[in-house]
């Protein structure tokens, strides 16, 4: 999920999350997907609020930290 927040933080209008889903389809279905799928989300949303943004076009450089 934190991947996501960077490459949008960083200019992208879309994130691909490859393979992402297969795992959890081949291992318990349509529930697995979503299961995978809401705990995606749940990583997004703690993301944004430890970044301080409550929407996504709040995402920024300045959100970023480099080294």
């Amino acid at each position: 999920g934190t991947h996501v927040l960077k490459a949008l933080s960083l200019g992208a209008k879309a994130v691909g999350v490859g393979r992402f889903y297969l795992y959890p389809l081949a291992a318990a279905g349509q529930a697995g997907v979503e299961r995978a799928l809401g705990l995606m989300r749940a990583e997004i949303e703690r993301g944004m609020k430890l970044m301080g943004c409550t929407r996504i076009d709040q995402l920024s450089r300045e959100n970023l930290r480099f080294r």
